[in-house]
């Protein structure tokens, strides 16, 4: 019933990904600055290397410069990108800025394509995207505060955002702001383009976090009466919601298909050091404890693997793949974070070292259990439904 292995095509566009990263994103990790990423003298030959070999900005259609090969070559594709915190940045499928060139082509109009689409697909320009708020959860986006009134021929936009990842290197984000606060909770917001430096549109501080490899920051913003062109409302009014769960939905499942990335070099690295580390006299691959966590860590990554491929083909398949979007997201959260842990305990002291890429994904993994709603939410999401689901197909028993 499920196919997912690669075309012929697929497999050599695979192969060639697997080889820019072992052969020049590995190597280029050392050359990392703390919230920059690489310097663009190393950055951007990479980056000409993939559209040479045409991996370029893979989740986008081939009409705007995509792959379009559908959700499972996707997975199938950020399984090896995943690998390094580079590599989606080296192959132009980074966040922020693939959410929101979906965003872009699906709501944009031709005159919005060209001044932001288009530059950020060829990675001339960067964004960020601008919904969260500190004192509103950020699970539920209904509940935001940021306004935005029309007046005339501009829209006057007045609010606080919070946590806004890239804000640093962005130059433009997409804006989340209330617009009818009568109307429905899911109709009230309204999205806008809004150009960095615009005046009213202040940079408060870019906040510190556990992880370092986070380009661009992750930013406390303000807008004080920031007056943006009518023609910068994204989509239609109203449509804020709608737009923001269509971006999240996909970048749930690109997190987990990134995810198996980090869990595969993570298991690698544990395979590698259990085999040449001895203690007492013989390798620590012969100890039944490590043993375990090799036997544990190989049946929890193949689990998600398959997890995240089947949600993937569902989307390929046209299915609502909400239910098992949501499952994977916590699942794969909390097995991402075991797998690298374990990988770490075997490591010893050489595990919480920088000399290892571990330490680095263990801090960036924790936050997996919070980005694009908390565990505790999805899995309320994944129950509901199944409960759901279950009194349709018994509704006559249940009577």
């Amino acid at each position: 019933m499920y196919n997912f292995s690669p075309t012929i095509e697929q497999e050599e566009l695979l192969a060639k990904a697997r080889k820019i990263m072992e052969e020049d994103v590995y190597p280029a990790e050392k050359h990392i600055i703390p919230g920059v990423g690489l310097p663009n003298e190393i950055l951007k030959p990479l980056q000409q290397k993939v559209k040479d070999q045409n991996l370029w900005a893979a989740h986008l259609p081939k009409s705007i410069g995509g792959l379009g090969l559908g959700n499972v070559f996707l997975g199938l594709l950020n399984e090896i990108l995943g690998s390094s915190v580079l590599g989606p940045r080296v192959f132009g499928t980074a966040a922020p800025d693939t959410g929101n060139t979906e965003i872009l082509l699906k709501a944009g109009t031709p005159e919005q394509i060209e001044k932001y689409l288009k530059p950020v697909i060829a990675d001339e320009i960067r964004s960020c995207f601008a919904m969260t708020e500190r004192d509103v959860s950020g699970a539920d986006p209904t509940g935001i505060q940021t306004t935005a009134v029309r007046d005339g021929n501009e829209w006057v936009i007045n609010g606080e955002k919070w946590f806004i990842s890239n804000a640093g290197l962005a130059q433009f984000a997409i804006v989340m702001a209330v617009t009818n606060p009568d109307a429905a909770p899911h109709e009230r917001a309204t999205m806008f383009l809004v150009d960095m430096g615009t005046p009213g549109f202040e940079m408060i501080r870019d906040i510190g976090t556990m992880g370092d490899f986070s380009e661009g920051g992750h930013w406390e913003i303000k807008f004080n009466n920031c007056r943006i062109p009518k023609e910068n409302i994204l989509g239609k009014e109203g449509e804020g919601f709608k737009l923001a769960q269509m971006r999240l939905g996909p970048g749930r499942i690109t997190h987990a298909m990134r995810w198996l990335g980090v869990m595969n070099r993570s298991f690698d690295l544990m395979l590698d050091y259990a085999l040449k580390r001895k203690t007492r006299g013989k390798p620590l691959a012969d100890f039944q404890t490590i043993q375990n966590f090799i036997a544990d860590s190989a049946a929890e990554i193949s689990a998600c693997r398959l997890m995240t491929l089947h949600a993937a083909w569902m989307m390929d398949e046209g299915g609502d793949a909400r239910k098992e979007i949501a499952l994977i997201k916590f699942y794969g959260a909390k097995i991402l974070n075991d797998v690298i842990s374990r990988a770490i305990q075997v490591h010893g002291s050489l595990g919480y070292s920088k000399d290892t890429p571990l330490e680095g994904f263990y801090r960036e993994a924790r936050a997996a259990h919070i980005y694009d709603g908390p565990d505790e939410v999805h899995r309320v999401v994944v129950a509901k439904r199944y409960l759901k689901e279950y009194k349709n197909r018994n509704s006559d028993v249940l009577v």
